[in-house]
């Protein structure tokens, strides 16, 4: 309808430049492209200078992501109009937009000078300020750009014309960044600071940043000391004064005999006025008539650890730990938070005293009559928060850990009657709400969890879905019962009901980064070739639209003066673009495009081409790449020598990183067998072509070593065997590439592509040895696919004496075994593309010599073998997956026995069950998905005739 209207327009007013463009964003948006740049480009050569032009030109460009376009909008436009405000303003956030700093600086000054408004001499100042953090020496940033523009804000105050806080601000960040924390302080310190009022405490927090930054810690302990003072609950003034505090007693600091201690006021320097002090703050709590602050308590518990970390016999002056903590479950129990408060210090009780502190923690939950079943409830929201703080609290204590299997399945039961019993309380609850007993729920499943881990029976598993199933029946906005059923999903190799999952927690923004991890890592790997791709699209069009949306977010910095914001902004760009996440997404993308697609649509050449993959250009910044996954995402209440280490994320990072090296290889290497070239290069030359199929060949030589040398350091980190946390960093998939062969199969192929190139250089006649080699790989090539389709025979479900067992590694092997033949038959598409010629040249010699006698070459007979031998292990293949589909569909779930030994009612199978029927479904679709392709890659193998 627009391009139709602006048609109509523009038949009556052939040079109506904004109808155009408007024109040229419908064809953008209906997909023709070409069509609207062409367009664009015809009214942007006439320079326009209407508003509306330039705005939808803007538009336009910004879609087409060619932001560098509208810079040249705008210079033209500021020339013809030199003293318009608005587009001087509009070229400014132009450059913005493409990171111009220097020009930057320049279209503020020339604005400043049309309009001398002071933003716009502050956007020159903040442009070079962005010179100095971009600058790749940092040498010119301290020695040029910093302080230029700390003249150019030196003159503004000189001249008293500073008006904005931002203003401040920036002189604060200017000389902070040129380490001059002694003029900085007292910029805040001075008449200037009082405009610092937008965030609370502003002038606080940037004195005691330079009070640290330059060791100044009589100042730092009486800044702290007295802001605690009018606020007793800000945390991180504790750290401040406890860390001042121990800094001044190593330094043995003594004040001066005479005047004022510091500028700040008085200096504590003994452990007895800290105690004295943290002390008096916990007493001033108690004695309100009011809820008491969190802090005062706290920080008792943090000094005791701090001064048992320095062996200080005065940790005894402040109490016992465990009464301590008891009194704080006693003030603050029915809060959420006290778990989390508490479990840091949980460290200070001896282990000998962790039953006893549960049990006085019991005491004070006041919980009604026992009913039928032995249980006890609480009476209302308030008691039932304390009563699940004390289950966490005993959990985080490895209490639970220490139950044998019996006590385990207690304690489930009684957590499971606890859940039931509190839902009473969420009826009211919207939709959108959790339950006040969800968190019973969740615990049931880690304990499951624990159950089959420790024991490998799967029904424990089972029973683990059904019961997350029925929390997220009354709960269907919790994150974490989404969370831990995706995660149960993708373990069981069963990815249908993932995507549902995930898609329904409504990932947000960055959260696609941070979270994403949990749904890619298993997208490829589970045989839903549609859903995995779908899965990559989720994140990477986060990825995409970050580039845009940041320059956006840049520009309203400007505009609003908060230019602390912009290097913030910056950083979090970079960060994106180096992300692990986004690097494996790409290549996991192109990967599964390929095997879907080349050469069943498309041939391999072309979807190479389609996608811009460039074997000789590697864009992952190796050496820059940042782990933004969050790996504490899943709630976990367990003790410390359970939890995630620094050691586990850096070798889960190390394993992801060969693992996404090993996969954008082989993406290269596939685009180099792609772009090979069919042309045969000139015989016996001893200049080797370089800018054509030898430098082709040469590339795919060096990307070869490089694999293999991947692979080798594959090797050893698979060899460490690293067990992560069950709820910490899934394992990456390098372990099972490797132990099914694929990647040596894939190598051998890819290795024999290269031998053939060197057959078509030296021709049929002198290449007895070359040939036979040839037939050899040719051999090898199927014996190694037929290895691999053994190591996928087995059932991947199957029941046995009436219970569910899966075997999902075998699914990850079959996918594997799908890759490796299309990369096998890829290398024998080529190989014919190198043989037809050869074979049609020999044909026309026999004719002109009239001999019929000579025998076929060794490597066109070869040939013939393999292809045939292919297609036999192909149709192996397909019956094997045949065979699985009907061995599943004939699998009845519904004969099952459940409730057996498992205190389950009836309601709870239902939700077990159901959770089967998913991963029963899940593996049929799968199964189908690969059926499809490895039939498709049959059907192009019969076409390859030489």
């Amino acid at each position: 309808m627009a391009i139709q209207q602006a048609d109509k327009l523009l038949k009556k007013h052939k040079d109506l430049h904004c109808a155009k463009v408007l024109k040229a964003i419908g064809l953008q948006r209906t997909g023709k492209q070409d069509e609207a740049f062409s367009l664009a480009q015809e009214v942007a050569t006439l320079e326009p200078t209407d508003d509306n032009s330039l705005q939808a030109l803007t538009i336009l460009y910004r879609e087409m992501h060619h932001p560098e376009l509208v810079t040249k909008l705008y210079e033209a436009a500021v020339k013809k109009v030199p003293l318009s405000e608005e587009y001087h303003s509009h070229l400014f956030m132009a450059y913005a937009r493409v990171g111009e700093y220097k020009k930057m600086q320049q279209a503020g000054m020339a604005l400043y000078k049309i309009v001398p408004k002071n933003p716009y001499y502050f956007w020159s100042v903040m442009s070079l300020v962005m010179q100095a953090i971009s600058a790749q020496d940092e040498k010119l940033a301290q020695t040029m750009f910093l302080p230029l523009a700390e003249r150019m804000v030196e003159k503004m105050v000189k001249e008293e014309k500073i008006e904005a806080e931002a203003e401040v601000q920036l002189y604060f960040m200017i000389l902070e960044r040129l380490g001059k924390c002694v003029e900085a302080l007292d910029v805040v310190r001075g008449p200037l600071g009082e405009k610092l009022t937008s965030e609370l405490r502003s002038r606080e927090n940037k004195c005691m940043m330079m009070y640290r930054r330059l060791q100044l810690w009589p100042e730092c302990n009486a800044l702290s000391y007295k802001l605690l003072l009018k606020n007793p609950d800000d945390w991180q003034f504790y750290l401040s004064y406890f860390d001042s505090l121990f800094h001044l007693m190593d330094k043995s600091w003594c004040q001066p005999e005479e005047g004022e201690h510091c500028v700040e006021g008085p200096v504590q320097t003994t452990v007895a006025e800290a105690v004295k002090f943290v002390v008096d703050r916990m007493e001033e709590q108690d004695k309100k008539e009011s809820r008491p602050l969190r802090g005062p308590y706290l920080a008792c518990l943090e000094l005791i650890h701090r001064l048992r970390e320095r062996g200080c016999p005065d940790e005894k002056e402040l109490g016992d730990p465990l009464e301590l903590m008891v009194q704080f479950f006693g003030k603050f129990g029915d809060k959420p938070c006290c778990i989390t408060d508490l479990k840091i210090y949980l460290h200070l009780l001896p282990p000998e005293q962790r039953s006893q502190f549960k049990n006085r923690l019991g005491e004070l939950v006041p919980l009604g009559e026992a009913g039928e079943d032995g249980f006890e409830f609480p009476g209302d929201t308030k008691t039932l928060q304390r009563h699940l703080c004390v289950c966490q609290l005993s959990r985080a204590l490895g209490l639970q850990h220490a139950l044998d299997t019996e006590g385990k399945l207690r304690l489930i039961t009684e957590l499971k009657a606890h859940y039931h019993h509190g839902l009473q309380f969420g009826k009211s609850c919207l939709k959108t709400e959790l339950q006040f007993s969800d968190m019973y729920c969740l615990m049931a499943a880690h304990v499951y969890i624990d159950l089959w881990t420790e024991t490998g029976d799967e029904n424990m598993l089972w029973q683990c879905l059904g019961v997350l199933e029925e929390g997220l029946s009354f709960s269907p906005s919790n994150a974490q019962f989404k969370l831990l059923l995706l995660l149960l999903f993708c373990r069981l190799g069963a990815f249908q009901p993932v995507v549902d999952l995930y898609s329904s927690l409504d990932a947000k923004h960055v959260q696609h980064d941070t979270i994403g991890y949990l749904l890619t890592r298993y997208a490829g790997s589970l045989g839903q070739f549609a859903a995995a791709s779908q899965s990559c699209n989720f994140s990477l069009r986060f990825f995409h639209s970050n580039q845009k949306d940041t320059s956006e977010y840049i520009i309203q910095a400007y505009k609003y003066g908060a230019f602390e914001k912009i290097p913030e902004f910056i950083a979090f760009r970079t960060r994106l673009n180096q992300s692990l996440h986004f690097a494996q997404v790409r290549t996991e993308r192109m990967l599964l495009d390929l095997y879907t697609e080349a050469d069943v649509t498309l041939s391999l050449e072309e979807s190479v081409k389609a996608m811009g993959v460039c074997p000789e250009e590697d864009d992952i910044p190796w050496d820059n790449m940042r782990d933004n996954r969050d790996l504490t995402v899943l709630v976990s209440w367990d003790p410390k020598d359970r939890e995630l280490t620094e050691e586990h994320r850096r070798l889960s990072l190390e394993e992801e990183s060969v693992w996404l090296k090993v996969r954008s290889l082989t993406l290269r290497l596939l685009a180099s067998l792609a772009l090979l070239g069919h042309a045969p290069s000139p015989r016996n030359s001893d200049k080797t072509n370089e800018n054509g199929i030898s430098a082709k060949s040469s590339t795919l030589q060096t990307l070869l070593s490089q694999l293999d040398q991947t692979l080798e350091t594959a090797a050893q980190i698979t060899e460490k065997q690293t067990q992560y946390p069950f709820l910490g960093p899934p394992s990456s998939r390098l372990a099972s590439a490797l132990s099914s062969g694929s990647c040596h199969c894939q190598t051998s192929a890819l290795q024999l592509s290269l031998t053939l190139r060197e057959l078509e250089t030296t021709g049929l006649d002198d290449s007895s040895e070359l040939q036979t080699q040839i037939c050899n790989a040719f051999k090898s090539s199927v014996a190694q696919l037929q290895e691999m389709l053994s190591r996928c025979k087995g059932d991947v479900l199957e029941m046995k004496d009436g219970r569910l067992t899966t075997r999902p590694a075998l699914l990850e092997t079959l996918v594997f075994f799908v890759e490796t033949v299309c990369v096998v038959l890829w290398v024998a598409s080529y190989s014919a593309s190198v043989l037809r010629p050869l074979k049609s040249s020999l044909q026309k010699k026999k004719k002109k010599k009239k001999d019929s006698s000579t025998a076929m070459p060794v490597v066109l007979c070869g040939f013939q073998e393999w292809t045939g031998s292919l297609q036999g292990v192909v149709t192996q293949a397909l019956d094997h997956v045949k065979g699985q589909e009907a061995s599943l569909t004939a699998l009845k779930l519904a004969a099952l026995t459940l409730e057996e030994g498992y205190s389950q009612t009836q309601e709870e199978c239902g939700f077990t069950r159901a959770a089967m029927d998913k991963v029963q479904s899940s593996y049929l679709g799968s199964l189908q998905e690969l059926g499809d392709l490895l039939r498709k890659r049959a059907d192009s193998l019969k076409s390859l005739k030489i």
